[in-house]
């Protein structure tokens, strides 16, 4: 079981509890204005809901805004993400506009401010047991992932980056975090890798060990 420091027993969730209770308000009229705008150019459902493992590997369900269509092929099959991605669901993505339903996820405790960003439900099983640690404290909507490549580092890579945050929760280095991902979103990097919209699906880790 991982010792909790004095900042993340006592001030981390209630820092992130206040600052996004004061983000929703101060960025509800964007909030409405892109939530208008997705449901214009893409249609209901507006918020994409999605279910994801957090604190503990406890399952929750995220909220981001819709960016992709619905569209399928004659069988009935959704088609490819690169083919569904539209170019304001492409610009909601590049600008982080799409995770700021994720505030509310903040709000009621499933996510931080900061932590290793929450995977897909099935990714789970393929962990290793030191990438489980990245389940010992609640992701993040930003991480130290996230200000160091982002989606365009392997995945070794990332949950190595993930582990090193695990082991070293911190006021100054959470804050770090925080400024240094506004300057990400500003310059927009890191938002895809090489070969796939976003990032290409996780299939297990490789053995040989990870450098950074």
């Amino acid at each position: 079981m991982k010792k909790k420091g004095f900042y993340e027993r006592f001030i981390k969730r209630p820092q992130d509890f206040i600052l996004a209770l004061i983000a929703l308000v101060l960025l509800s009229p964007i909030l409405l204005l892109v939530a208008i705008l997705v449901r214009i150019k893409l249609g209901s459902p507006v918020i994409f809901k999605q279910q994801r493992p957090g604190l503990n590997e406890k399952i929750f369900e995220m909220y981001k805004f819709r960016t992709m269509t619905d569209e399928r092929d004659s069988n009935g099959q959704l088609l490819p993400d690169d083919v569904r991605l539209t170019r304001f669901g492409k610009l909601l993505r590049s600008t982080s506009l799409d995770e700021l339903p994720e505030l509310i996820n903040i709000l009621k405790g499933d996510m931080s401010f900061v932590g290793p960003r929450p995977l897909l439900v099935q990714y789970l099983a393929l962990y290793d047991e030191n990438e489980k640690r990245r389940h010992d404290v609640r992701p993040g909507l930003s991480g130290l992932a996230q200000v160091n490549g982002r989606n365009a580092i392997s995945w070794e890579d990332k949950f190595a980056l993930d582990i090193k945050y695990v082991d070293s929760v911190e006021f100054l280095s959470d804050w770090k975090i925080i400024f240094l991902t506004g300057k990400k979103v500003f310059v927009r990097e890191g938002i895809s890798s090489n070969t796939a919209v976003t990032m290409e699906p996780f299939r297990g880790t490789k053995k040989e060990s990870v450098g950074l």
